[in-house]
């Protein structure tokens, strides 16, 4: 989902679970990109305490909520994920002949990003954890558009906001609110996984993927033009996040030719 539509949300607050809220207003973090970081930083904690409690949602109440959620990440989705990249942001934007696609959406290195994802615990996942569904109401953020809610890694919700195309965070500003999420995580009873940064980037990696899927496709497709101004910022995170992952370097090249 894509900015705001819906008047009533769901927001979960620690001690009665997921609760009905109307009338939140309309202005969402998105719309604060042009403030200092001083404002922004604010917003930004308050969204990372909202996804936490999500995150961090007792097993019981998770497993009611499950059977009414799409289906869980695993390989097959992540596998989704990067095919949806190569058919629709390389080869339906940038006209990469189908025979190259298919050729780098067939590394093995994919095929194990994906599978090394499947392996790690999951957790009950946003799924769009991005500016534009995080509604500010009196200095504190509200989550909207649950319906992609499903199992998944908490990293990839925390990669879909530092890693936003919508808003291009700073390295500094990004490796504050990395930090904050954290603390917050181990205050609330969890911990950041041993291979916490590496897991952040192959999620990055991932969510981004997606994305560029995603604004080719509604661009060019279904005629959303607005989604196309979204995609050189996307393309310029995706080539950071694929700097250094063995196996990766030809996707990478390529990036850095047509953008």
């Amino acid at each position: 989902a894509h900015g705001i539509r819906a008047p009533k949300i769901y927001h979960h607050d620690a001690e009665e679970g997921l609760i009905w809220l109307e009338d939140l207003g309309e202005r969402d973090l998105f719309s604060y990109r042009g403030e200092s970081w001083l404002v922004r930083r604010a917003f930004y904690e308050s969204a990372l305490d909202e996804i936490v409690k999500l995150h961090r949602l007792p097993e019981a109440e998770a497993r009611a909520i499950q059977s009414s959620l799409p289906a869980e990440f695993n390989a097959a989705l992540y596998r989704w994920e990067q095919h949806y990249f190569f058919e629709n942001c390389l080869g339906r934007y940038f006209k990469i002949e189908n025979e190259k696609t298919t050729e780098l959406a067939a590394l093995p290195a994919l095929h194990e990003i994906a599978e090394r994802l499947d392996r790690l615990p999951r957790v009950l996942v946003h799924r769009d954890f991005q500016s534009q569904n995080l509604i500010i109401r009196n200095g504190q953020a509200h989550l909207i558009d649950f319906q992609g809610m499903r199992p998944g890694l908490a990293e990839y919700d925390l990669a879909s906001l530092l890693f936003d195309p919508y808003v291009d965070l700073p390295e500094d500003e990004r490796a504050e609110l990395m930090a904050y999420y954290c603390e917050r995580l181990s205050k609330n009873g969890g911990r950041a996984q041993g291979d916490f940064e590496i897991t952040l980037k192959l999620c990055a990696m991932q969510r981004l993927m997606q994305a560029l899927g995603a604004y080719a496709f509604l661009g060019l497709v279904k005629r959303h033009k607005t989604f196309l101004q979204y995609i050189p910022v996307a393309v310029k995170s995706l080539r950071s996040t694929l700097a250094g992952l063995n196996g990766l370097e030809r996707i990478e090249s390529l990036l850095a030719e047509i953008s």
